[in-house]
């Protein structure tokens, strides 16, 4: 049996964090080899077991810490879903230890997102608004609808989350806004409507159209509607927990660890490439 892929953990003690957690422990070809947290964190010091349900209380013999260089040591991997900010410094010191990265972020600037595509120059990076292998199927599925409905077609995109998240519309959203703008020839900066109030007149025609919901504690729904004269399309996504992205994001660790250098995306990873 090969050699398992040493896996570290960006925002470790955040939900989606522990969730990678557990994921990696169970795995039969990933160990966890770092767990990294902010500092001021009241787990630092202490043995990533206590993040996991999957540990069954067995140490694991990785400390959480806030040191980069600490836990990035040994890592063939880094996994991270924390904030623009701290992606980016987690990259800077990947590229110095040589260490690839899976970014399941979103909320980037397009000056952020240029500054980890010159990472990228130097280190292998997977950057995905949604490591769900689900919903990176329905990002091809909703623009081969929009070419083939055509114009006739109003577009809107729905997305509802948890009352903890910080940036609307989601990063997966923004994903199928900018699918249905490639099937019109279009982009999502002339046609995307992100906000109506008030005395708005008559949907201009060619928009896509953009809402967003928080409350609770939803994991993730997206919906891409399709109204036409007389019917209506839609083609939804549900999440009913993280497991499916920790299971994606397992994947595209899987694949980046096989590359040298370049910016890939989730269709790379399950080969709609």
């Amino acid at each position: 049996m090969s050699a398992r892929i040493a896996v570290a953990i960006a925002g470790a003690s955040g939900r989606m964090g522990r969730t990678l957690v557990d994921a990696v422990l169970a795995s039969a070809d990933c160990r966890l080899s770092g767990a990294l947290d902010v500092p001021g964190s009241p787990l630092l010091g202490q043995d990533a077991a206590t993040l996991s349900s999957a540990a069954g209380g067995r140490p694991t013999g990785v400390e959480v810490t806030a040191d980069l260089k600490r836990g990035l040591a040994g890592a063939q991997v880094l996994i991270d879903f924390t904030r623009p900010e701290g992606t980016l410094a987690h990259l800077a010191a990947c590229r110095e230890l040589g260490v690839r990265a899976v970014i399941g972020t979103t909320g980037f600037s397009p000056e952020q997102k240029a500054a980890i595509g010159a990472h990228a120059q130097h280190l292998a990076v997977v950057l995905a608004p949604n490591m769900s292998v689900g919903v990176n199927v329905m990002l091809r599925l909703v623009e081969s609808a929009a070419r083939m409905l055509g114009e006739a077609y109003d577009l809107e995109v729905t997305e509802i989350h948890h009352k903890h998240k910080v940036d609307a519309p989601s990063g997966t959203a923004l994903a199928l806004g900018e699918a249905l703008a490639r099937a019109r020839g279009v982009t999502l900066a002339e046609q995307g409507v992100f906000a109506r109030h008030g005395h708005t007149g008559e949907r201009r025609a060619g928009s896509i159209g953009f809402a967003a919901l928080r409350g609770g504690d939803i994991i993730g729904d997206h919906t891409v509607l399709y109204c036409g004269p007389g019917e209506r399309l839609e083609i939804t996504h549900r999440s009913a927990s993280r497991v499916n992205y920790a299971e994606g994001s397992l994947r595209a660790a899987r694949f980046v660890a096989k590359q040298a250098r370049g910016l890939f995306g989730m269709a790379d990873v399950i080969g709609l490439n």
